[in-house]
């Protein structure tokens, strides 16, 4: 299979000890398939770029260096902003992806002509209960926000049209949420976004810097990215809570005791109001967003 244009990107921080495994064998995949491979050092502070400089003259390879570390997400961002092909995909440095997979992501995306591919990984992932719980919460909040039929958003291998990637990479977070955000951009743009199973193998050194922080920040950024699209599925909620615990707070003693509308009543009623129409400005600035064409 010849992947000309399709750029490999991955994002590496402190990942010394798997690129010298990783490295080689993802050079020689490239070189098979003739794709174009370029990592992002990310501000390490180990030898990695050390690795990386002893690679340089390969074919097919190029490496981006920050003297600083930016973040998950501004690597992969660099990393987008410099592939010069039609697709680019992004994996994880730290060797538990297979190289072989890549070809099992570019036939559905070249076949179906699809903007983004995610790599939906095998239940091996989920022998983790801390990180599988975290994830299924993750998950079933955006859903609650918005139609999604992804199965594994928080994939890290997932192909992009580059084109498209370029736009929504922008508006993106430097962090670890990054990938996810990004799936949900071309979900709600309504861009065909397609699955496929691929294997995962055990980390080869180093430990995840994923935790119950990086999970906090992602739902933080779900809700971002929702208010930013459709408020209304954000606001209109939370107004209608505060409605019914108005009617809750108010009705009874009026209609037992016969009493007026309480301060509490009235302060919930006014408050739900507020939000209502609150989510309603915001609505109409989405709408005018789209209209003036800031985003495809």
């Amino acid at each position: 299979m010849n992947m000309s244009d399709l750029t490999v990107i991955i994002p590496a921080y402190n990942e010394e000890a798997t690129l010298r495994s990783f490295l080689p064998q993802m050079l020689d995949f490239c070189d098979r398939q003739g794709c174009f491979l370029l990592i992002v050092n990310d501000g390490s502070r180990d030898g990695t770029k050390d690795v990386l400089r002893s690679y340089e003259n390969r074919n097919n390879f190029r490496w981006i260096h920050h003297k600083l570390n930016k973040g998950y997400g501004e690597a992969i961002k660099s990393g987008i902003m410099a592939a010069e092909t039609k697709y680019c995909i992004t994996i994880d440095a730290d060797g538990q992806h297979s190289p072989e997979d890549i070809c099992r992501l570019y036939a559905l995306m070249t076949e179906r002509d699809a903007d983004l591919v995610i790599g939906q990984r095998s239940e091996k992932w989920k022998d983790n209960p801390y990180r599988f719980f975290g994830k299924k919460i993750i998950r079933g909040i955006t859903k609650m926000l918005m139609p999604l039929d992804i199965q594994d958003i928080n994939s890290g291998m997932k192909m992009y049209r580059t084109e498209l990637a370029r736009t929504y990479a922008q508006l993106s977070p430097s962090n670890m949420p990054f990938s996810d955000i990004m799936t949900l951009y071309f979900v709600n743009q309504r861009h065909l976004v397609l699955e496929t199973p691929i294997s995962i193998s055990p980390r080869v050194a180093g430990i995840s810097t994923i935790n119950t922080m990086t999970a906090f920040e992602t739902i933080m950024e779900i809700l971002n990215i929702v208010t930013f699209f459709n408020p209304m599925r954000v606001f209109l909620p939370v107004a209608l809570v505060f409605f019914a615990l108005s009617a809750l707070w108010g009705i009874p003693p009026m209609i037992l005791r016969g009493e007026g509308i309480s301060v509490g009543t009235l302060l919930l009623f006014v408050t739900g109001m507020n939000l209502f129409f609150l989510g309603l400005i915001a609505e109409q600035l989405a709408m005018i967003r789209k209209k003036i064409g800031n985003l495809p």
